[in-house]
């Protein structure tokens, strides 16, 4: 029970789940999520296709991008295989990619991704395509 604040002040609280390339600085920009996992559930990977994130605007130097940083209440997630994808010199893309190595990672991963989509209003679909 107890009384619940305004939709605003939850936007604010630190139970919000939110995706950071450099610790402390939220990225809006949502990215496409391509979701795989194994034929025995073990082992999965999470694609993550920013397209011209705000990153990009935020800071000229890709040095800053040390990774990708899943916050959420339970904790961090965090990927350091992110890579830029440049055309005609510029940056247009950052691509991350998650590893999970068990059940436990996959089901951890997801309720990360629940929380996300809820967050910003998604829908992932968890189908395999």
């Amino acid at each position: 029970g107890g009384c619940r604040a305004g939709r605003a002040a939850a936007d604010v609280s630190a139970e919000a789940a939110r995706l950071e390339f450099i610790r402390g600085i939220d990225e809006p920009t949502i990215p496409e999520v391509r979701l795989s996992r194994s034929r025995t559930g073990a082992a999965g990977a999470a694609l993550f296709v920013f397209e011209s994130p705000s990153i990009f605007e935020a800071s000229g130097d890709l040095g800053d991008i040390t990774g990708l940083f899943m916050e959420d209440d339970e904790g961090t997630l965090s990927t350091t295989d992110v890579k830029a994808k440049f055309v005609n010199g510029k940056p247009q893309a950052i691509e991350a990619r998650y590893m999970m190595k068990s059940g436990f990672e996959w089901d951890r991963f997801m309720r990360f991704m629940d929380r996300y989509a809820e967050e910003k209003g998604l829908g992932f679909e968890k189908g395999n395509k």
